[in-house]
């Protein structure tokens, strides 16, 4: 189980991730989460160097959608003004939000690579799929909910059992 937690890639920010070198891998999809990724939990509107980075990364010819938990008035008001493909409410780390996200980006597992903030929702969800998961630091811990405050202890909990084994 712990292994599922694993992602295959870690990096301290979305502008950390080689871009380059996941299309070299025959990633083609990004599915990526909203809150604590791409910006955070409480910012209503991409930065200025988001917009840059998500230009470069559809010039490039990756397609992308944004896989949230949250509800769709916040999901909606920040992708739609970017033209991005949304799934709100998902209910990560569950199947169902991971296989739709996949649908919208014409791609399979091999060609999809899930960014999240969170081991328990993001790459756990991504690695049950066989995605190529990229776990980021979260932008902001301060403004999260109540269940996100508990993953985060889970999470912890789960990396000082992985440093013992």
């Amino acid at each position: 189980m712990l292994r599922k937690l694993v992602p295959k890639q870690s990096v301290r920010t979305i502008y950390d991730i080689q871009i380059d070198q996941l299309w070299s891998f025959g990633v083609r999809g990004i599915i990526t989460d909203l809150d604590n990724t791409l910006v955070g939990a409480r910012d209503p509107h991409a930065t200025p160097e988001l917009i840059e980075w998500l230009a470069q990364v559809r010039k490039l010819g990756f397609k992308v959608v944004i896989v949230s938990n949250n509800r769709r008035g916040r999901v909606s008001a920040f992708a739609e003004p970017l033209g991005i493909p949304f799934i709100y409410g998902a209910k990560k780390p569950t199947n169902v939000a991971f296989h739709k996200a996949m649908r919208l980006l014409g791609t399979n597992a091999r060609q999809t690579a899930v960014i999240g903030d969170q081991m328990l929702t993001d790459v756990l969800g991504g690695n049950r799929m066989g995605l190529y998961t990229i776990l980021v630091q979260p932008i902001s811990v301060r403004d999260e909910g109540f269940f996100t405050k508990v993953n985060r202890r889970i999470e912890k909990l789960a990396l000082s059992m992985m440093k013992k084994s």
